[in-house]
């Protein structure tokens, strides 16, 4: 892999930088696709400045706060396309939060390393199958306005690996295991058996992608000493996560290595306003 905008590329974590860099959606993702583990081992440890212009984003589509993204009907073209765009939006502000947590955060086993480049090239394969589909439709990824929560958190929490397991992986992307079989269903609504066939897929990964947040939150709260749930509590006050509402896929969440603690308490409150009483 060449140099991207005048970062050195000597290793996997480098490599991620640079491909995070790149602005066009089409280019990170291949960018992200030619990712190997090369040059991991010599690199574990080292502190890598961050560059100006993170991520890379193309021109298009312009971010408004989240009230202002366009709601359409689904029942219209215009409308069946806007969703699909919101959908490919995530899905590639996804594979930016994989590359930054490869790059930005030393001192890790190697195999938390590759577990995210495995989490990064799924993310942009759901990009390209969303952005395929959107083409289908007659619209071009871009054509709608989007907003930037997921990597607002990512900012948020870049000072600690241990906030940033908790709130990105566990708390919003977990949401998609929520929102997935709902969405799936309402393309199946309008005979949209195609792009329903693609949540499946992408509902299937992100099982996998939220267990490997689990599995590396728990593997971290072990190595701090902390209890995981206590301290995720504390995360969610101090960072102001967003509200958790139902429903709630409840399996989904067992399959992605949510405790029944965890989960037994989902439906049954306002999680943030309840941790907000707790901590005052």
């Amino acid at each position: 892999m060449t140099a991207i905008s005048g970062i050195a590329t000597q290793g996997l974590r480098r490599n991620a930088l640079s491909a995070l860099l790149v602005a066009s959606a089409q280019q990170k993702c291949a960018a992200t696709f030619a990712l190997d583990p090369t040059g991991l081992a010599d690199e574990v440890s080292v502190e890598i400045d961050e560059p100006e212009g993170l991520p890379g984003r193309p021109a298009r589509p312009l971010l408004v706060s989240p009230g202002k993204v366009e709601k359409r009907s689904l029942r219209t073209v215009d409308g069946h396309a806007a969703l699909i765009h919101a959908l490919a939006h995530i899905e590639l502000n996804a594979v930016d939060l994989a590359l930054d947590i490869i790059w930005r955060f030393p001192g890790m086993p190697q195999r938390f390393y590759t577990d995210w480049l495995a989490v990064a090239k799924d993310e942009a394969r759901h990009y390209r199958l969303l952005a395929e589909h959107l083409n289908l439709i007659g619209f071009e990824y871009g054509d709608f306005s989007a907003h930037n929560g997921l990597w607002e958190m990512a900012e948020k929490t870049k000072m600690d690996l241990l906030a940033r397991l908790a709130l990105v992986p566990r708390t919003l992307e977990a949401r998609g295991l929520d929102a997935s079989p709902l969405v799936r269903d309402k393309l199946i609504s309008i005979a949209d058996q195609a792009g329903a066939a693609i949540l499946e897929v992408i509902l299937k990964d992100e099982i996998r992608h939220v267990a490997t947040g689990n599995h590396w939150y728990r593997w971290l709260c072990e190595q701090r000493g902390v209890d995981p749930h206590a301290e995720f509590r504390s995360f969610v006050v101090r960072y102001q996560a967003p509200k958790l509402r139902g429903p709630f896929n409840l399996q989904g969440r067992r399959d992605a290595g949510f405790t029944e603690a965890e989960i037994a308490e989902l439906p049954t409150q306002d999680f943030c306003a309840k941790l907000r009483e707790i901590n005052q």
